[in-house]
């Protein structure tokens, strides 16, 4: 079948395709006479695999792993529960985080409605200027990580 057909069959994009290719978790489609694409049936089982590895959490790295152990021969259930396992830890961090951050972001609100409360009609409350100049520690590391993430 063509890589718009698998496409549509296994609910992903064409590019996305050709990215599982390139990355080696869908196997290079053989070409047809034409040079189109010409994948197996199998592939839309392979696609959804893949999609459904994604929807729970799994990289494509981690998962291109797991199917070059599967392709090989291999058993890879002990790596597969081992990602799975991380993937629990850092959602737990990552709700820690969070839970730390919506608190703090409470109390800077609540001190923030008192000041809002108390400044004059007209006049700045200058809310922004009296921000915390330290974040908790873990509120920091998750700042930091969101500012070299986005680039900045």
């Amino acid at each position: 079948m063509r890589s718009g057909q698998l496409a549509r069959l296994s609910g992903v994009s064409t590019d996305s395709l050709r990215h599982y290719e390139r990355l080696g978790l869908l196997p290079i489609a053989p070409r047809s006479a034409a040079k189109y694409r010409d994948y197996p049936a199998v592939s839309v089982q392979r696609v959804q695999l893949i999609q459904r590895a994604l929807n729970v959490g799994f990289s494509l790295g981690d998962f291109r792993k797991i199917l070059g152990i599967r392709d090989r021969g291999g058993i890879p259930c002990q790596q597969v529960r081992s990602v799975l396992s991380e993937k629990i830890r850092e959602i737990e961090l990552r709700l820690k985080s969070l839970t730390l951050m919506r608190r703090e972001l409470r109390r800077i609100s609540k001190d923030w409605d008192k000041r809002l409360s108390r400044a004059p009609n007209g006049q700045a409350a200058r809310l922004l200027e009296n921000l915390p100049a330290e974040l908790p520690s873990v509120l920091r590391r998750r700042v930091s990580r969101s500012a070299k993430i986005k680039g900045e």
